[in-house]
């Protein structure tokens, strides 16, 4: 089992005796190596100036071949971004909605692809928006929502109110491809808190900026090796081998991998340098997805028996934090704060999230801290 009193030293700038911290599902704490990575990628940019890219890409493979890792893909189908929702959105880009003017999703998706979708809904498209409760029962109801005419299903594995971990992916995923539509799993609640494999044909969305503790821009879009789509927001770097060669094409081409097809253009590369330098740090203290995951449910299974008595919104299947309803969830994060414990809320319900470095007493003190404010 992974020990917190023997990680937390590691933690310095960022852990405090005088604040306990469990938004471990939003903003992790960074090991102290993290910088090491920011000051890296300054130092490569002044020795090297434009000619940094060299540098700066082989990082991002690093990147690229964990994530590819972590989920069971290869490397070049994995392609980066600096957050999902210009992943999402060149997904979208890339489903014929003229044709097949109909997405499958739930009400219960986080904003980027929610609020997206509501948009386009405004400008015609036609969205059918699932419940997300009952679980169990949720991805029979995605397929039963496919139509002949969709074009795309697209649905989180671990959902972000409720850390509720969707069972039967397949059933849904099964009903999509059958009529031709593509599938795109968001996977941001589970990638590095639950282990897992994608099947071959669908496509995925995540990042580490949550359980891996490689911060903002390290997102990822996982692109079916098959996968012949031609995104309609397309970067320039998904044509890079051909920049050279003369203007005036007929048709915009894109790269050979996979990935090429969905990638970005020119980014902060400080971000891949901090994610490298993490990674390593995690393959040196042993902090594998398998071993997050055993200590991840240690944990959420004191915060829940913690919460007896009080509405828990999680269920059993839980990923990577724990959820209670409150009629005051927000009023209830600002009184925690006061007293150092940091949480965040959704609306009504609030979310407490461990993280490896937390000891099981700042659990039982933020958990006393919560019983004292809660209304």
């Amino acid at each position: 089992m992974i020990d917190p009193h023997a990680l937390r030293p590691h933690y310095a700038r960022f852990l405090r005796d005088d604040r306990v911290l469990l938004t471990g599902h939003s903003h992790q704490a960074w090991p102290d190596v993290a910088r090491e990575g920011v000051l890296e990628a300054y130092d490569d940019a002044a020795a090297h100036v434009d000619d940094k890219w060299a540098a700066a890409s082989e990082a991002a493979d690093v990147v690229r071949a964990a994530i590819a890792g972590h989920v069971g893909a290869q490397p070049d189908e994995i392609a980066l971004g600096q957050n999902t929702h210009e992943l999402v959105t060149r997904w979208l880009s890339a489903l014929d909605l003229r044709a097949r003017p109909h997405v499958v999703t739930t009400d219960g998706e986080f904003h980027s692809l929610r609020r997206q979708l509501t948009r386009l809904e405004e400008e015609g498209l036609r969205v059918t928006w699932v419940a997300p409760e009952p679980f169990d029962t949720l991805t029979a109801r995605l397929a039963e929502a496919i139509e002949p005419d969709t074009a795309g299903l697209a649905f989180s594995t671990v959902l972000f109110e409720t850390s509720a971990i969707v069972p039967a992916l397949d059933v849904a995923i099964d009903a999509a491809r059958a009529v031709g539509a593509e599938v795109l799993l968001d996977t941001y609640h589970a990638h590095g808190a639950i282990p897992f494999r994608l099947r071959g044909d669908v496509f995925a969305t995540g990042g580490g900026y949550k359980y891996l503790q490689w911060g903002e821009g390290n997102c990822w879009l996982r692109v079916p090796a098959s996968c012949d789509r031609r995104p309609v927001f397309t970067g320039w770097f998904s044509d890079f081998a051909n920049l050279a060669a003369p203007r005036g094409a007929a048709r915009v081409g894109y790269g050979s991998r996979p990935a090429d097809r969905f990638a970005g253009s020119t980014y902060d590369p400080t971000s891949h340098y901090r994610a490298r330098r993490v990674i390593r740090f995690f393959e040196e203290q042993g902090l594998t997805i398998d071993r997050l995951r055993e200590r991840s449910l240690v944990q959420t299974a004191r915060i829940r028996d913690g919460l007896e008595g009080w509405n828990v919104r999680t269920p059993e299947a839980r990923g990577g934090f724990v959820t209670v309803e409150l009629d005051d969830a927000s009023g209830t994060v600002a009184r925690l704060r006061e007293r150092g414990v940091f949480v965040d809320a959704r609306g009504r319900l609030l979310r407490f999230g461990p993280a490896p470095y937390v000891t099981d007493d700042e659990i039982e003190r933020a958990l006393a801290a919560f019983r004292e404010v809660a209304r």
